[in-house]
């Protein structure tokens, strides 16, 4: 009977032994965050003309989440609810005011992923974006590189002529000043600068790139590939779809910044074709500094001790739903690339759980042994990363605003709305979410169990003391 629990310790031991390698030798974490990212990435099938060769070989040496969502499709409250493991609809930060990194009332009473790797021994270090507007909490990261916003790259663009396309941030194009001037180039460089160094401690890198946000600004280089000029596909729009939906939610999905999508197809639909080649140029461009990033690491000492985690902050429309940019509760808005890669784990497997950006927090905790942080909301997706297909219970929530919530399962997607007006969509037959099926009888009993995954606390919206 000794040897029968001897030999099951042992076999436990060994199926168990890349995570508790990893938990004794304390490794090291790479976090990585591009901005206005939606599924338009190679490995997620996203968009056939999009090309994405270094995320790729990312999702091929970790785990893939084809089923993930950010907890608010706008920047800022996705942002703090990420990196303080906590919903919107616990903090009430809902929109881009005030910032969640610059509210000393918030961040002193509550715990950042970063404080708390530095708390534990890590030698915390970030570059670019990764808070928004690239602003940084006090005390959470000890060296801090290149910390440029988004405008900086307009420095470099003669606005005397300024382009007739330009709506606000909504501009895009190719631009042809020195790549190396570009913020992400920078951004990048810098990286790979600090993962060539040796450190006593383990160290926490978070490394955020801005493109594809707007502008949707690359190098001509880029923007002039081959491919892309012989042509590419625009998205696929049903000029009816909003037909099934609330006022309510018509009124909730406007957003001043960009041009609606009539004066996107205008003139043969010039003006989206420009945009679209723009974005999938800007995604290439983001891709090639990931692959910069990527190959400094795995030339470093530091290849063999260092979990990668990949992410976007959110979704983006380009043109579907009638929609442009984010601010909406439907996949295109919510849906992200999220990939998990651990030394010693699983390889180049894919997972289609709905999982959230609010678990990166506590599966880091489980994946690095550090100490607990009771507080969070999220939960570890460590299981998953040994068992892809295993029984999940859990639902992916983003949340617009107060009251405002979205629930995706594996197959549904649930939205109702602080009017109570609700949606429903069958992604099993209805991937592109055309179809509201919430006023159909038929959908009832399965409308009522998607409503037990709804956040019990709604925050007031935050306010500065």
């Amino acid at each position: 009977m000794k040897s029968i629990k001897s030999g099951i310790t042992t076999l436990l031991f060994v199926c168990l032994l890349p995570f508790y390698t990893l938990a004794e030798g304390k490794p090291n974490v790479l976090l990585i965050a591009v901005d206005d990212l939606n599924d338009w990435v190679t490995c997620l099938n996203g968009h056939p003309d999009t090309r994405t060769p270094n995320i790729d070989r990312l999702a091929d040496r970790g785990v893939l989440f084809t089923n993930a969502h950010c907890q608010a499709p706008i920047c800022n409250p996705s942002r703090t609810s990420l990196m303080f493991g906590l919903r919107p609809s616990t903090t009430g930060f809902y929109d881009n005011r005030p910032n969640g990194a610059e509210q000393k009332a918030f961040t002193n009473e509550h715990t950042s992923m970063p404080r708390h790797f530095r708390a534990n021994g890590y030698t915390t270090l970030t570059t670019g974006k990764i808070y928004h507007g690239s602003k940084l909490p006090e005390n959470d990261f000890m060296v801090v590189g290149p910390r440029f916003d988004q405008w900086i790259d307009l420095d470099e663009v003669i606005q005397k002529d300024k382009p007739e396309h330009m709506h606000r941030i909504f501009d895009f194009g190719p631009q042809s000043y020195d790549e190396k001037k570009f913020i992400d180039y920078i951004d990048a460089s810098w990286a790979i600068e600090q993962l060539g160094k040796t450190y006593d401690q383990p160290f926490f890198l978070a490394v955020g790139f801005y493109r594809p946000h707007t502008p949707f600004f690359s190098p001509e280089r880029v923007y002039n590939n081959p491919d892309l000029m012989d042509g590419f596909m625009l998205p696929v729009v049903k000029n009816d779809d909003l037909n099934d939906i609330s006022e309510h939610a018509q009124k909730m999905i406007y957003n001043p910044n960009p041009p609606n999508h009539k004066w996107m197809q205008e003139n043969n639909n010039q003006k989206w074709k420009e945009a679209v080649h723009s974005y999938l140029a800007c995604i290439r461009w983001a891709d090639e500094q990931i692959g910069r990033l990527l190959d400094a690491l795995d030339n470093s000492a530091h290849a063999k001790n260092t979990i990668i985690v990949f992410y976007g902050d959110h979704g983006f429309h380009m043109g579907e739903k009638e929609h442009w940019a984010k601010w909406t509760l439907w996949e295109r808005s919510t849906r992200i690339p999220f990939i998990i890669s651990v030394p010693g784990g699983l390889k180049g497997v894919a997972c289609s759980k709905p999982v959230e950006l609010l678990s990166i927090y506590p599966t880091l905790i489980d994946l690095c042994n550090l100490t607990d942080n009771d507080e969070l909301d999220g939960v570890s997706v460590q299981p998953l990363l040994e068992k892809p297909k295993r029984k999940w219970n859990h639902a992916a929530i983003t949340t617009l605003y107060k009251h405002n919530h979205s629930i995706k399962t594996e197959r549904w997607r649930f939205i109702q709305y602080a009017s109570g007006d609700e949606e429903l969509y069958d992604h099993k037959s209805d991937p592109n979410e055309w179809e509201n099926l919430a006023g159909n009888p038929d959908f009832k009993r399965i409308i009522e169990k998607l409503r037990t995954y709804l956040p019990e606390i709604n925050a007031e919206q935050y306010k500065k003391p």
